[in-house]
């Protein structure tokens, strides 16, 4: 009889011992996937950013936005076009240029993003001319900024691309 009741607190013993190293190992697993989630990119918020406008010469004429994370910021830009308008009213909003959503763009350190913005897509002499571009990260129209364009622009039916790794990837054709 003895060796029955000793041998079940033994057993008793190592069930303890076994649940407490699978809490232990769950604790862990769940942590590592914490701490790889907290450790991953963020979506960009407009504040996260900086950007430049550029005129450029390719497709008959468009600016260059050049987004960059401020410094300490790692995040990432959803492969879809900002959100922008040269004033208030509805036309003067820009467009999709692109039917597909792109590859999201990492910023941190010296990376950029870049989205071709085109200000005028038809064929005719009208529109309205505009000196800034009202600028924000889609999702984030709220913080949006205001940025000098390098040139006045003849505004009328505006488009613009993703948001891409590679410049030459942010030339707005309009077809």
């Amino acid at each position: 009889m003895r060796s029955h009741f000793a041998a079940r607190p033994a057993r008793l013993a190592l069930a303890a011992v076994a649940a407490v190293a699978l809490t232990a190992t769950a604790t862990a697993a769940s942590a590592s996937a914490a701490d790889s989630r907290g450790s991953a990119a963020r979506a960009c918020g407009t504040k996260d950013l900086t950007f430049k406008l550029t005129t450029e010469t390719q497709a008959g004429g468009y600016f260059l936005v050049t987004a960059k994370a401020k410094s300490g910021v790692t995040c990432y830009l959803k492969g879809v076009f900002p959100s922008a308008s040269f004033g208030s009213a509805a036309d003067t909003e820009v467009a999709p240029a692109e039917h597909a959503v792109s590859e999201n763009v990492v910023l941190s350190g010296s990376t950029r993003a870049y989205a071709g913005i085109n200000p005028k897509t038809t064929n005719n002499d009208y529109g309205k001319e505009f000196d800034r571009l009202h600028l924000s990260v889609a999702g984030d129209e709220a913080n949006s900024i205001s940025l000098d364009l390098p040139e006045t622009a003849l505004v009328d039916r505006p488009v613009a691309t993703n948001w891409h790794a590679d410049p030459a990837d942010a030339v707005p054709f309009s077809g």
